[in-house]
């Protein structure tokens, strides 16, 4: 136990930064060179081939079987020129990552390389061993995947990969871009009915999204050493370090050599593959970082953020390092969420959200905020998962109570519209921080605030939600976005139609409803600290709800109206959103019951038995002392203290296997969901947590089994 440990001190010491060389001092050299997308089709393709795909991605029409054998073959010859042999369909099933099967190109009974259309549109993986709430049993296999032409092809690990979506037999959506898929098109339709009151010939919507990433480095040697690590993806024990993230000496921080190796090869891949990652940092814990590319349109956003995710973690292993995405991989550290900028572009190249004084601005804005009213508890299920019920309200994240922040300068246009019917906008000037240093250049002040404790934040020309936690794919939380905006703005043009059906004109129809929602809807806004207990207070006081853990907010996926607006827009049938909530569940149950054994296995086997040799340790010395007739009432102090904390941490574990095993004979699903958050979680965890890193303190350093938090999170 204890060589383990000091070996992967020794180890990770040695190591040094990899050398990275990129192909080009240019990005734009190499960017994409990866990818098959529109610009490459348009480059492969005849023209009037070209045509019918751009048709397909920009307005949803059919590709038929001639186009879909013209873009396979074109595709195959590029990819085998740059040494692919395989191709697979690259899905989103509800395990949360990624799913690939590979075949290849060579035809053995022709002895050619060959790839159809037919092959490229659909393929058949088995839908009854994935996730599926039911909807698919073992006797019921067969499933679906067919291509996303809206998503570009791409190649990784000489592998050609094209995007798909993943349905059953018989129609059942079984993945997570699916869904996302049907919600664009329910935003995309409402957002051009209403835009239709402001400005001819938008014809699409666009809604974009950038996702910003953030993950923790450990040295491999470190890694391979915490069982908890590679089991569970967090760290189950960890006492408290001397020296943490008090300082914030690591927020913005140089870059340490290992780690700009791996950021300049993990963007350098990104790049190849047209994932538009152009920001690095270091976060405010130690060993913590994040990534962040460009905006996108939504669909592709999120498969380029899944797709970032397997890279870095394959980049982070070629340089000794893993990289550790779960929300929070260390107790009494800054935790790790993915924040997600959205905003609705037209075709005529609009941001909706980009401020001004204006009824059409304004209409956006207010129907976003009452969305949010209206469906936070939509919102709140959106980010639920195991890992971000200890990220969410933790002081360093939003809490679990959705809220939208605007600034001063918004809520002022907001208060002046409800009070005076007036479209007063504060565009700011050029007003500048006066320094009283001449040689530094005026600093302009942006017209309103940043609020990082807000789960919901308008930033600029943009709403950022913040909590969405860093292993998710983010499709699920942009899915519920997309549709219950979406839901609003019908709701919003079906009452301005009735209102200019009575007579009443236009402008004053839509200034009239808008003032109405600002008023319903000021509950859900909040500009203070998200993060105190006042907000708490106040928050239940709004009548806003604030369910901390991940079964009871599940929930919300199933209530009434969730149902009826899921199907109302097609983007889930009853059957399909009861099947996730039952998938979620489980997962939710598997995780909490994996940390169990993995808590149970590391008392046991590693921590117990280190703590009782250092016990034998004590008293051996006590035993020598009392033989020099020397006072041994210190030592004999320590050792009654250690045992006592190798009794609580023994007994807990017994207890809470019990527990378990009560727990895993529940065979409704939610039910024991629900279960193992009240049981084992929050029974259990914290007791046989804070006894084992008691422990760590006591036992000797060298005796000790687990590299401590220190050794692990400080990179050179």
């Amino acid at each position: 136990m204890t060589n383990l440990r000091f070996n992967a001190l020794e180890t990770a010491s040695a190591r040094t930064a990899k050398e990275v060389e990129a192909p080009s001092n240019k990005i734009s050299d190499y960017f994409g060179e990866d990818c098959f997308g529109l610009p490459q089709m348009k480059a492969a393709l005849a023209p009037a081939i070209y045509k019918k795909v751009e048709s397909a991605v920009k307005y949803g029409t059919k590709i038929d079987e001639a186009t879909a054998d013209a873009v396979a073959s074109a595709v195959m010859t590029w990819a085998v020129s740059k040494g692919v042999t395989h191709h697979t369909h690259w899905f989103q099933p509800l395990t949360g990552s990624s799913a690939e099967k590979h075949d290849s190109f060579f035809d053995y009974t022709k002895g050619i390389e060959t790839f159809k259309g037919s092959t490229l549109t659909q393929q058949e993986p088995d839908a009854s061993s994935f996730p599926n709430g039911g909807i698919r049993a073992t006797n019921q296999a067969r499933g679906y995947t067919g291509w996303d032409p809206s998503s570009p092809i791409f190649i990784t690990n000489k592998t050609l990969c094209i995007p798909t979506i993943f349905v059953s037999y018989t129609g059942d959506t079984l993945d997570y871009k699916t869904p996302l898929l049907k919600a664009q098109e329910a935003i995309n339709k409402a957002t051009i009915d209403v835009c239709q009151y402001f400005e001819e010939g938008v014809t699409s919507i666009s809604a974009s999204l950038g996702c910003e990433q953030e993950y923790f480095l450990v040295d491999k040697a470190f890694y391979a050493a915490r069982p908890d690590l590679y089991i569970a993806g967090r760290t189950l024990f960890g006492a408290k370090p001397p020296h943490g993230q008090q300082l914030d000496d690591h927020y913005f921080g140089s870059i340490a050599p290992r780690v700009a190796a791996f950021m300049k090869d993990f963007e350098l891949q990104c790049h190849k593959l047209g994932i538009p990652v152009t920001t690095r940092h270091n976060e405010v814990a130690p060993g913590q970082f994040e990534a962040a590319p460009l905006y996108e349109e939504i669909n592709t956003a999120v498969d380029h953020n899944l797709l970032m995710m397997d890279v870095m973690e394959q980049v982070a292993s070629e340089h000794n390092l893993a990289v550790l995405l779960h929300e929070k991989p260390f107790a009494n550290l800054n935790g790790s969420g993915k924040h997600n900028n959205w905003s609705l572009i037209t075709n005529k190249g609009r941001n909706l959200f980009q401020p001004e004084g204006s009824l059409y601005f304004l209409t956006f804005l207010v129907n976003t905020i009452k969305a949010v009213h209206v469906y936070g508890d939509l919102m709140r299920a959106s980010i639920a998962s195991a890992g971000n019920d200890h990220r969410l309200g933790a002081n360093e994240a939003p809490p679990a109570i959705m809220s939208v922040f605007l600034g001063s300068t918004l809520t002022d246009f907001l208060n002046e519209v409800t009070e005076s019917g007036k479209l007063v906008y504060a565009e700011g000037g050029d007003e500048f921080i006066e320094l009283g240093i001449d040689k530094i250049p005026g600093l302009k002040l942006d017209n309103t605030d940043r609020n990082r404790t807000s789960p919901f934040a308008f930033t600029g020309n943009k709403f950022e939600f913040r909590a969405v936690g860093s292993t998710q794919n983010t499709a699920t939380p942009m899915t519920v976005l997309n549709l219950i905006v979406a839901e609003q703005l019908t709701q919003f043009k079906a009452s301005v139609d009735a209102a200019i059906a009575g007579g009443k004109d236009k402008e004053a129809a839509i200034r009239e409803i808008l003032v109405q929602y600002i008023k319903e809807s000021e509950a859900i806004r909040f500009e203070g600290d998200g993060y105190s207990q006042e907000w708490v207070d106040e928050a239940e006081s709004r009548g806003l709800s604030n369910v901390k853990d991940t079964p009871r907010a599940l929930d919300f996926f199933i209530a009434e109206e969730a149902k009826e607006i899921f199907a109302k827009h097609n983007v889930f049938s009853e059957r399909e959103i009861e099947a996730r909530h039952d998938v979620w569940s489980e997962i939710y149950s598997t995780k909490i019951d994996i940390e169990s054994k993995a808590m149970e296995e590391i008392v046991l086997n590693k921590v117990i038995p280190a703590a009782a040799s250092y016990v034998a340790t004590l008293a051996d010395s006590a035993a020598k002392l009392k033989d020099l007739g020397l006072d041994a009432s210190a030592i004999t102090t320590t050792i009654s203290e250690v045992t006592g904390f190798m009794k609580t941490a023994k007994e807990g574990v017994a207890a809470m296997v019990v527990e378990r095993d009560r727990v895993l004979e529940i065979e409704d699903t939610n039910a024991q969901a629900v279960e193992f958050c009240d049981s084992i979680k929050h029974k259990y965890f914290d007791t046989i947590r804070e006894a084992v890193d008691r422990l760590e303190l006591f036992v000797d350093d060298a005796q000790w089994p687990l590299p401590k938090y220190s050794e692990m999170l400080f990179l050179k």
